[in-house]
């Protein structure tokens, strides 16, 4: 196997135009390995080693990375400016017996923030109350109007969690109603910052470069590091003389489903932080948690994957179009019987939810054929609902390779909501705050790969141009440099289990630290065909004698699913995906989830 940092490797295989239109490389070294199982199994120490490096790791931090733990990853949290006086201020609260609100956003994220406090606050004897917003009424970020009102029924203290980096009017009008706030987020910030009881954000400008490395993590990451920040506060006043300390470990179920959820990078904290907190939820320790691992339909303990697209999406249903308060009671309750009912109840809100983004995906994919010369997709719509649009960003943004925004419109107000995602090495959330700072958003904010705006409809056409002249370089170099980064090659006999388990054991994998890619191949075609809506699904057979199965999700229309259905008796193909374990039969097999793939004479 070649080093890591080799760059001179040509294409792998020669494939300079996939079925995809990419080019395939080696994210490392060259990785094309031997065709047998066992031949493979021999090299799992390498591999592991290898998957490693090339994301980035220096050889003398692998062990580290092998086993992501807390204790190898987590700083100080007295690190981050105004920690510790948030922390100072909450106990101050705690002991005095005041009234604290959390204030959460919708969604998962800010679900699992407010949820983390409140149980952190129950374990220290503080009852503490939640508010969080309702999405179509009013929006994301604190609303001065709901400050005030906590502030008028008794709350001394309001943190927020997840939401109030821009928050200027908001916290403003608290301030003036004799309220502290303290703002826990990870949004972008400005340079000038709102006046706050404590501002605790790793991507404030004034942060330190340490602290700042921390920027990926999300809002759920930085509450743990004040439940930390608060617990040492606390025992170093001697609070825990005659009592229990929290166990804050037992909140790591909450870190991992909001990181996860939220896209934020797994790499260092955040993986470390991932891969102990699925530990924490295969316990089903937490009631809500447990709840809502039943109404998935789980039958195992949840992997990484089971956070985004099973967990998480049930929690964001309550938020996107049913009750907004649904995912914090569900992750606070001690109840079964109430558990289980939440957990239900957001499963059905789930399904609603898909259908109508059904119908808000094929409107605004309408629109896309008048969007192909601008650098970032803009689309929108009256009657569009606010709750699924980010979802619908997102799909758009994989369909066309493009920043995307999706917008929907209120005719009585005449104002739209917009909700955006980006691709890698665009930085939309900077861009929207800018077209904010201009004049051309009512409101708007977010990071690197999705950002949310409040937009006057008269003004989507400037907007829309401004995009494109801030933005129209970067997302032709980010296109320019689509590659499909391969891990390693096999023949269809070396994809078996035993592989699957060593390319897991490098997870939790995410965004920065990406799942790894296997190459598998020459092999002719056995069988294709359209499963489900529109799923590719196909049957392989290698010159090793060996055969295997394939899918491609949502790929059915696509270029590459079309030149597969359609491919001559006998042509060969390169197969390119992640490994992953079909367990359906008598015994598991190996199969891959299709990505990619290139003509192989």
């Amino acid at each position: 196997m070649a080093s890591a940092s080799d760059t001179s490797l040509p294409p792998v295989f020669g494939v300079t135009q996939s079925l995809s239109g990419k080019e395939w490389s080696w994210r490392g070294g060259n990785m094309e390995l031997g065709q047998s199982a066992a031949e493979v199994g021999s090299l799992s120490n390498d591999i592991l080693t290898q998957l490693i490096l090339s994301r980035g790791v220096s050889p003398d931090d692998v062990e580290r990375h092998k086993t992501p733990t807390l204790r190898g990853f987590l700083p100080d949290p007295s690190i981050f400016n105004d920690m510790d006086n948030a922390a100072e201020r909450i106990v101050q609260a705690v002991l005095a017996g005041e009234k604290i609100t959390v204030y959460g956003d919708y969604d998962v994220d800010g679900a699992t923030s407010a949820a983390l406090l409140i149980r952190l606050l129950r374990m220290i004897g503080c009852d503490a109350d939640y508010y969080i917003p309702d999405r179509l009424l009013e929006g994301y970020g604190p609303s001065g109007e709901a400050l005030v009102k906590l502030a008028q029924t008794g709350s001394s203290l309001i943190v927020t969690v997840d939401c109030g980096a821009m928050a200027y009017e908001a916290l403003r009008m608290a301030r003036e109603a004799g309220v502290d706030v303290i703002v826990v987020d990870h949004h972008k910030c400005a340079t000038e910052l709102p006046k706050t009881a404590a501002m605790v954000n790793p991507n404030r400008l004034d942060e330190t470069n340490e602290a700042a490395s921390f920027g990926h993590l999300a809002a759920v990451g930085v509450a743990f590091l004040l439940a930390i920040a608060i617990t040492r506060t606390l025992r170093n006043s001697g609070h825990f003389a005659d009592r229990k300390e929290p166990d804050l470990m037992s909140l790591l179920d909450l870190v991992a489903l909001g990181t996860v959820a939220d896209v934020a990078a797994l790499h260092g904290l955040n993986r470390a932080f991932v891969a102990q907190g699925l530990k924490v939820m295969s316990q089903r320790r937490n009631t809500g948690m447990a709840a809502l691992i039943d109404a998935s339909r789980l039958k195992r303990a949840p992997v990484c994957s089971d956070l985004g697209f099973a967990l998480g999406p049930r929690i964001n249903a309550g938020g996107r179009v049913g009750e907004s308060t649904l995912g914090v009671r569900l992750l606070t309750t001690e109840d079964p019987d109430e558990a289980h009912m939440i957990a239900a109840q957001l499963s059905q809100l789930n399904e609603e939810r898909r259908a109508i983004e059904a119908e808000v995906q094929e409107a605004a994919e309408a629109q896309i054929a008048s969007q192909h010369n601008r650098a970032v997709v803009v689309v929108s719509g009256e009657g569009w609902h606010p709750g699924v649009i980010g979802i619908v960003a997102g799909r758009i943004k994989e369909k066309t390779g493009k920043p995307s925004i999706v917008i929907a419109l209120d005719r009585e107000t005449g104002e739209g909501k917009g909700s955006g995602r980006s691709i890698s090495g665009v930085d939309l959330g900077a861009a929207i705050i800018a077209a904010r700072e201009e004049g051309l958003l009512v409101a708007g904010g977010g990071h690197a790969m999705a950002a949310g705006l409040t937009i006057k409809a008269d003004m989507l056409d400037a907007f829309a141009d401004k995009l494109d002249d801030r933005l129209s370089i970067a997302v032709s170099r980010a296109q320019a440099s689509q590659t499909l980064k391969l891990d390693l090659a096999v023949a269809p006999r070396g994809l078996h289990p035993s592989l699957v388990e060593t390319l897991e054991e490098g997870g939790p994998y995410g965004i920065g630290w990406p799942g790894p890619k296997v190459a598998v191949g020459p092999v002719h075609l056995i069988k294709a065909d359209i499963v489900g809506t529109d799923h590719l699904r196909v049957i392989v057979g290698g010159q090793d004698g060996g055969s295997l199965k394939a899918i491609a999700f949502r790929a059915a229309e696509t270029d590459m699913g079309q030149a597969i259905l359609h491919a001559a008796k006998g042509r060969k193909l390169w197969l390119a995906g992640r490994a992953k374990i079909d367990d359906w039969g008598s015994r598991p097999a190996a199969e891959l989830h299709l990505e990619d793939a290139a003509w192989a004479d």
